[in-house]
């Protein structure tokens, strides 16, 4: 099984942005963990800060992946454009955040992908990648 993990704008800055908020381990290094604990798969991940690369990435994956895990970060509350890149391709999306959403400020509450996402996954620390792919292998059994 093929997944690939699209982080989107300031993810890079992971272990050193708020770290009360997000943690003080980058994604590279949580990246390691997540290839250990699913051995199995094929996990494949990429980063950008620019709205067009992550919709590029979504259409690039579509039928070459199985599953995508998404964290468009800010561009969940703000792009139209990815949220329809979503619905427009068949591989099924798991939009992920580290940090619940809803507590927070009111604009995050919104999200443009989660009405065409397979599911919605926030709060649970760099833990919730973890859940997403585990909602993949759970639909392979």
């Amino acid at each position: 099984m093929k997944i690939l993990i699209i982080n989107g704008p300031n993810l890079n800055l992971l272990g050193t942005r708020e770290p009360d908020i997000y943690g003080g381990k980058t994604f590279e290094e949580y990246f390691s963990h997540l290839q250990f604990k699913f051995r199995s798969l094929e996990l494949s991940y990429v980063q950008s800060n620019i709205e067009g690369e992550i919709i590029s990435e979504l259409h690039n994956a579509d039928k070459t992946f199985d599953g995508i895990v998404l964290n468009a970060a800010a561009y969940t509350h703000t792009s139209l454009a990815i949220g329809d890149a979503v619905k427009a391709i068949e591989t099924p999306v798991v939009e992920v955040h580290i940090s619940n959403t809803h507590a927070r400020e009111e604009f995050r509450h919104k999200s443009f992908i989660a009405a065409n996402a397979k599911g919605v996954i926030l709060g649970f620390g760099l833990k919730s990648y973890d859940l997403a792919i585990t909602s993949f292998i759970k639909d392979e059994e």
